[in-house]
């Protein structure tokens, strides 16, 4: 049976992928927080997602993604790649992931074909994240919070959590901490949970759980 999903559903799908892709297991109270919706609501969505073999549930109520769900999870996180890629072309670096949501859910097999040939074949996305089945382009990279003072390094990758708040990457935007980027690291402060760099002779502190979703090439 074709079961047509929603864009709620892709969105779902697309936050627990990324959650299993790093290893970890997502609860049903971080999905309402991420997604800015109700326990109530969360509960409910995961049971229809259980219902069309999307997802099955352990014993923590933790999702965890079917063969099926991986798949459209992966359709989507690539399609919303490849839109990012397109509107880089037109709008700013910390814009594009928003507007990527409008175009994720109605691109089509056609469409992406052709992104994929227009751009190269892209392995990561414009900040850094790696496209589905090119995890290994990016399993190098540390964050910020696992280098030293002096350690002279290359932003290559801003994480997708870090890609839902507007308003850092404005901010790591404005202070140039984008991919491609070389900085240095001024001084890493467990005890005060900070991180300063030097980029392009500008001093930039940033809190332990911004530099953590921060990866840069040694």
């Amino acid at each position: 049976m074709t079961i047509k999903t929603s864009s709620t559903i892709e969105d779902y799908l697309g936050l627990i992928y990324i959650t299993e892709r790093d290893g970890d297991a997502i609860t049903g109270t971080r999905l309402a927080e991420l997604l800015a919706v109700s326990a109530p609501t969360v509960t409910n969505t995961l049971k229809r997602m259980v219902r069309d073999g999307l997802i099955t549930m352990d014993a923590n109520h933790c999702p965890h993604l079917t063969p099926r769900g991986d798949q459209l999870a992966r359709t989507v996180m690539r399609r919303h790649m490849l839109a990012e890629w397109m509107l880089i072309r037109m709008l700013s670096w910390s814009k594009v992931h928003h507007e990527a949501h409008g175009f994720e859910h109605t691109i089509s097999d056609e469409v992406e074909n052709a992104l994929l040939l227009d751009l190269n074949q892209p392995e990561t996305c414009p900040h850094g994240n790696p496209l589905p089945g090119h995890e290994d382009a990016v399993s190098a990279w540390v964050p910020l919070t696992e280098l030293k003072a002096g350690d002279n390094v290359t932003i290559r990758r801003i994480h997708e959590l870090a890609e839902d708040i507007p308003e850092l990457l404005a901010f790591l935007e404005e202070k140039r901490i984008e991919p491609g980027q070389e900085v240095k690291v001024v001084e890493v402060l467990p005890f005060n949970q900070t991180v300063t760099l030097d980029v392009l002779n500008n001093s930039v502190t940033l809190g332990f759980a911004t530099a953590k979703q921060i990866f840069a090439e040694v």
